[in-house]
């Protein structure tokens, strides 16, 4: 049989076959990739590799899952494209690795944008016997050796705010301490309008007003840990006793985009069970997609986690950041309209 001639390229791809960011810059990123690399190695910690298909994912409602089909013999038929290796790094800690890191690629769906690609490069390590404190010193301590050379950061500690005294001091006001209505209003002061959708949601606004006013505001002073989110915002980590209590979570902001998110991870299988039900119930209610359970992650936590602290760096944003780009297309070879 004849072989098929080639059918003439669309004119799209004709005219979008270059990578988006230049070769400088892609050189660039495989530079902040070796020093990573170097930097982990160096603390002891040992690179492995996860699927990134799995018959589970992450259950939060702010995270949206690509599946696909699989026809292979002993594998279920719908899997999951992972939007981070958080669940099998897990089992692996549960069986014994130690400390580990893996840069990885992920995935989450709906997500597109200057700070935002459905495909993205996710760099995750787990510290055994680390609390979220001790996590942050050596996420200061790895951005500061990834960018060295590529810009400057100032030499004083990244600063450290509590999720309540950052809105305390860019807006006035603790947010839990007022009705939703009350936060509305300080938006609609500042000039923002908040959308139909988000009133009377008061966790919803909350993160748009972090988002549209408390981070640019701490962001003038430089690199900065946003830390003791509010429990409800814990996610999977654990929280600590106080009145009220607060999840051991915290988040690294740099030029205002936020490049980190990491815990003092929550080890108690039957908590763990309790939020991952909440999150499906959250998602039915909406009327979104509920991924089952990970019952393989649930198993890895009864079987025992180490006492760990863990956090994921996005690689793309962290690359932006170091040579001063405006979006992650002038960072990425190949972003998603151009795959």
């Amino acid at each position: 049989m004849a072989e098929e001639a080639p059918r003439p390229a669309a004119a799209g791809a004709r005219e979008d076959w270059r990578p988006s960011a230049t070769i400088q810059a892609l050189r660039a990123r495989a530079e902040i990739l070796r020093r990573i690399r170097a930097f982990l190695e160096g603390r002891g910690l040992w690179e492995v590799e996860t699927p990134v298909l799995s018959a589970a994912t992450a259950t939060d409602p702010a995270l949206e899952s690509l599946e696909t089909r699989c026809r292979a013999p002993g594998a279920p038929p719908r899997l999951y494209l992972q939007t981070s290796p958080e669940h099998a790094m897990k089992r692996l800690l549960a069986a014994g690795s130690g400390s580990i890191y893996q840069i990885a690629r992920a995935f989450r769906d709906g997500e597109a944008g200057r700070l935002h690609n459905p495909e993205f490069t996710i760099l995750e390590w787990y510290r055994v016997g680390f609390d979220e404190l001790a996590l942050m010193d050596e996420v200061e301590a790895l951005v500061r050796a990834a960018l060295a050379e590529f810009r400057e950061l100032p030499e004083r500690p990244f600063r450290r705010v509590a999720w309540k005294a950052a809105f305390e001091e860019a807006v006035g006001l603790d947010p839990a301490a007022v009705p939703a209505a009350e936060l509305a209003r300080v938006a609609r002061a500042r000039g923002l309008e908040p959308s139909p959708a988000l009133e009377g949601d008061r966790a919803a606004l909350e993160d748009w007003l972090l988002d549209a006013v408390v981070v640019p505001a701490l962001a003038c002073g430089g690199p900065f840990f946003l830390h003791d989110w509010p429990a409800e915002r814990a996610a999977l980590a654990r929280l600590r006793p106080g009145n009220p209590p607060v999840a051991a979570r915290f988040e690294l902001f740099v030029d205002g985009i936020e490049l980190a998110n990491g815990y003092h991870e929550l080890a108690d299988p039957g908590e763990q069970r309790l939020r991952m039900e909440r999150d499906r119930a959250r998602r039915r209610r909406a009327g979104g997609a509920c991924p089952p359970a990970d019952g393989r992650l649930l198993a890895a936590l009864e079987a025992g986690l180490p006492d760990c602290a863990g956090v994921a760096l996005g690689v793309d944003r962290l690359v932006m950041v170091a040579l001063g780009a405006r979006s992650l297309a002038e960072v990425l070879a190949f972003p998603v309209d151009r795959a």
